[in-house]
């Protein structure tokens, strides 16, 4: 399997026609302003001597932060020439934009196409038409549906993103939201959770008691559950929390709601949590004395934060003596209940079983 290597251009705020009530992209991304030519191309060959000689590896010029096709069409092709050379010259495999979904139309992803632009990431954020505007997002979900067929028709790679969090969002929207956007079968997706920033209209209303966000453990939760939906069907997810930057995490950057660097081994540990609960269930008796194995590499997920995850159970199924060990013969993400007092009892949960089986409780929900 090819390695992916992403060199991540920052165009903050570029081309998007107003603020969402969330979004402060420059304390996002880290940047407060625009990156110019000379700046783009300095950035692409520092990130390119740092790569690893093998030629089994994938490499993407990638342009962050606004909504690139709402930036004036000159100024795209500017971008993407640059880009687009270094393409030509083999020195990358691919370009990258993140957009919004009423920024798509056949004449733009035309011009796209023929400027060497290989993937599409659109910022869905949420599939429920109150939660998107309630969130001052300016468009409908029937723009995310339509602009990925589009994207989809011009053989672009797919890529979705979604927030957790939302003003007028809840569990069950969200869960939604994750079925809809795995129906539309991207070829991966990002979940974050929603935070409050400084000098956004979000913290205002949170200010005023308007806004609440999601706890830490709620944000988990929710993510957890959209992992393990996308998991089922066979979608990649790229990203689960924020990127951290000193910037994001400053004292003046996020002032309220769940962020934590580590945010997507709190959702593994959760899904983790889950699947030990449905091996639990399934003896015949309330065991004592317990004993799962993990792959190495999954441990700590499955212990979970300061080992919550063996106090809960323990708690919960009146276990005196629970162990959770790694074994290299258990694949990565999966669990296996090796013993239960002294009987040997040994049963086995893959990740993606169990995730299948979760989504299938949602149903599908329609466009």
């Amino acid at each position: 399997m090819k390695r992916h290597y992403i060199i991540p251009i920052f165009v903050p705020h570029r081309g998007c026609p107003h603020d969402c009530i969330f979004c402060n992209q420059r304390r996002i991304t880290g940047r407060r302003e625009s990156t110019d030519e000379r700046e783009i191309q300095g950035i692409i060959e520092k990130y390119l001597a740092t790569f690893p000689p093998e030629a089994e590896i994938h490499k993407e010029i990638a342009f962050y932060g606004g909504s690139f096709t709402g930036i004036p069409l000159g100024e795209q092709k500017n971008l993407l020439e640059i880009a687009r050379q270094y393409k030509a010259r083999g020195l990358v495999n691919g370009i990258r934009i993140s957009t919004r979904p009423d920024y798509i139309s056949r004449e733009i992803l035309n011009f796209l196409h023929h400027q060497g632009v290989t993937v599409i990431e659109l910022g869905v954020q949420s599939l429920d038409d109150e939660v998107l505007e309630k969130s001052r997002r300016g468009h409908a979900s029937r723009d995310v549906f339509t602009a990925s067929r589009m994207i989809r028709q011009f053989s672009f790679q797919l890529g979705l993103q979604m927030m957790v969090g939302l003003p007028g969002d809840t569990r069950e929207k969200a869960v939604a939201t994750a079925q809809k956007i795995a129906g539309l079968q991207p070829d991966f997706v990002r979940i974050y959770p929603t935070v409050v920033l400084e000098g956004t209209l979000l913290a205002a209303l949170y200010r005023e008691g308007s806004y609440q966000p999601l706890s830490l453990a709620e944000a988990v939760d929710q993510a957890a559950m959209a992992l393990l939906i996308f998991t089922g069907a066979g979608i990649p997810v790229i990203r689960v929390g924020l990127q951290p930057s000193e910037e994001l995490y400053a004292k003046e950057g996020i002032i309220a709601g769940p962020a934590h660097p580590a945010f997507r081994e709190l959702a593994e540990s959760r899904i983790a949590y889950f699947m030990m609960c449905c091996l639990l269930n399934q003896l015949p008796a309330p065991p004592h004395r317990v004993e799962f194995l993990v792959h190495p590499r999954w441990l700590s997920a499955a212990l979970g934060n300061k080992r919550a995850n063996i106090i809960n159970l323990s708690s919960e199924y009146g276990v005196d003596s629970m162990r959770i060990c790694g074994h290299e013969a258990v694949d990565r993400g999966d669990i296996k209940l090796h013993s239960a007092d002294n009987q040997t009892r040994e049963l086995y949960l893959s990740k993606k079983t169990f995730a299948a089986r979760v989504a299938g409780m949602f149903g599908s929900p329609h466009e």
